[in-house]
């Protein structure tokens, strides 16, 4: 069994390629369906870093979840470096250990800072890609145990200064914004893991102080209308050209909401 958050696909395609035959699950379905106990022999959970740390929606869930298994592994996947995700991931299980920490490098989908405006720019971030998980699944099979993360920043650095930054002040819905070109098409609150978006008179309005800030609204947008402050819009968007979203290519996605009307504000 795999659990997996994503956003913009990255990973979600980890977890497939780790999945085999195995049950993978989203854990914003889980946390939708209320869903903490899970039990099997091998159990992996693949997570993105944000600010060197969790998104607030991992950090909950493994924080409500029963993990019944001889061998529970975590995935990070980063742009730069996945900071203390590891040790913060091992603090948020309860009533036991991480047995081992793998990381894979991925393309950074934090356009604020990160430009993914060209194919060569991406390439950039995925030359060991597919390496790293054929490591991780030797790893996972021979069921080996590490207690590090590699790279790692100090946890303390991380909680003193990255993990405020991020909840304090990035996740805040105000520093997002949409255009004139939105099509309200209501991809994005159909999609938003904390549904923290809602269709008004086909515009999307944020309707919570705060999100995930998971940057999939932007990075889905089928007219790139989503924007975050002002250095998103040369950034380019990005979604994972090899994974799958909510179960569908995204190409898919993007073709049929253009021809369908929004969904009713909620």
């Amino acid at each position: 069994m795999i659990l997996y958050f994503s956003a913009t696909g990255n990973c979600r395609y980890v977890a497939e390629r780790l999945a085999g035959e195995r049950e993978v699950l989203s854990i914003v379905d889980c946390m939708r369906e209320k869903r903490f106990t899970f039990e099997e022999e091998t159990i992996g959970v693949i997570s993105p870093t944000y600010f060197w740390g969790l998104p607030s929606i991992v950090r909950e869930f493994l924080r409500k979840a029963d993990f019944r298994t001889e061998y529970l592994y975590f995935v990070a996947t980063y742009g730069t470096t996945p900071g203390a995700i590891g040790a913060l991931a091992d603090e948020a299980v309860r009533g036991r250990r991480i047995d081992a920490f793998y990381s894979v490098r991925m393309p950074d989908t934090w356009t604020p800072v990160f430009d993914l405006f060209t194919p060569e720019k991406v390439e950039r971030f995925t030359k060991h890609t597919e390496s790293e998980i054929d490591g991780i699944l030797q790893g996972v099979r021979a069921r080996r145990t590490n207690r590090q993360m590699r790279p790692r920043t100090p946890v303390l650095l991380t909680k003193l200064f990255a993990g405020p930054v991020y909840d304090r002040r990035a996740r805040r819905t105000a520093n997002l914004h949409v255009e004139e070109s939105c099509i309200g098409c209501g991809l994005c609150a159909r999609n938003c893991p904390v549904q923290a978006i809602a269709m008004q008179e086909k515009r999307p309005v944020w309707v919570r102080e705060k999100c995930v800030i998971c940057l999939g609204c932007l990075h889905r947008c089928p007219k790139f209308a989503i924007q975050y402050g002002s250095r998103t819009k040369r950034h380019g968007q990005y979604i994972n050209p090899n994974g799958k979203v909510q179960g569908r290519k995204v190409k898919q996605m993007e073709e049929t909401n253009e021809h369908h009307d929004p969904p009713h504000a909620a």
